[in-house]
């Protein structure tokens, strides 16, 4: 029984070294992770000091050119106008009356100046026969003199009556004048960023000197283009119509291709700020 006993704790034994032996020389596979290599794009970047800026390549600050009161407001912010929309308007009845007013007096003086040219044409001719008349002395010098004075004096009138017209006309033009001042046109295509007027309020031009807020921002937002200070080592490396790629904030993880289309000729010296360089890419 004993050597029975001996003998199963010797085979057990040797089972066990042989399963560590096995389990030594078979140790699982370290997974690897595995990459194909394919050419690829190197980008050189250089880096701006401080966040660059998206500007519409064409803006406007819009107020008008006199002042009034605001009788109409066509647009809110964000509206979509097209170059020549009104914007905003002025009171501008009194300057409508003037207008009437000065229509009427252009047409006076157009009709007296015809009057008045057709008798000085009148008169030329009577003169005209006057001297025929006395060739063959059936005048007298003094009825020639007499006539050649009237039509002299009508051919004047003439002029100066037609001369008022143009004054009539350009008086009538210079009271339009004001009044488009009063109309607030949008000079482009674009959208509304931001209105600062209100039905009724009082509009005044912005004194010379003091920024004021423009009573409509209008922006065109076909073009785009960030602006960024770059340090100023890294300004040789940056060319213009070169080629940039444009990453913005509100659009993680995506990439906008653009490229360079201004690049400040000086350096800024800025208390408390490196000296950079400000550059434009427009995408």
């Amino acid at each position: 029984m004993r050597r029975v006993s001996k003998t199963l704790t010797v085979l057990v034994l040797t089972g066990i070294v042989v399963a560590l032996g096995w389990r030594w020389t078979h140790q699982d596979a370290i997974a690897v992770e595995v990459y194909t290599v394919s050419p690829g794009e190197v980008l050189a970047t250089v880096a701006n000091t401080r966040a660059g800026t998206v500007k519409a390549c064409q803006r406007a600050r819009l107020s008008p050119n006199a002042s009034g009161q605001v009788t109409a407001l066509n647009v809110t912010e964000g509206s979509l106008v097209k170059a020549g929309d009104v914007l905003m308007e002025l009171w501008h009845k009194d300057l409508d009356a003037q207008l009437k007013l000065s229509h009427e007096r252009a047409r006076s003086a157009e009709q007296r100046a015809i009057a008045t040219c057709v008798r000085a044409k009148t008169a030329g001719h009577d003169a005209k026969r006057g001297k025929d008349l006395k060739k063959d002395n059936f005048i007298s010098e003094e009825e020639l003199d007499r006539r050649i004075s009237e039509a002299d004096a009508s051919a004047s009138a003439c002029r100066a009556d037609r001369i008022s017209v143009t004054a009539a006309k350009a008086q009538f033009a210079v009271i339009q004048t004001a009044i488009d001042r009063t109309i607030l046109k949008a000079p482009f295509d674009g959208i509304v960023a931001e209105v600062n007027a209100e039905i009724g309020e009082f509009m005044t031009p912005s004194p010379t000197g003091i920024a004021t807020l423009p009573a409509i921002d209008l922006i065109n937002d076909d073009c785009l283009y960030v602006s960024a200070p770059i340090d100023e080592v890294d300004a040789p490396q940056v060319s213009l119509d070169q080629e940039v790629i444009i990453t913005l904030d509100a659009f993680r993880g995506q990439r906008f291709s653009g490229r360079v289309r201004r690049i400040a000729p000086y350096v800024l010296d800025l208390e408390k700020q490196a000296r950079t360089v400000e550059v434009e890419a427009e995408f």
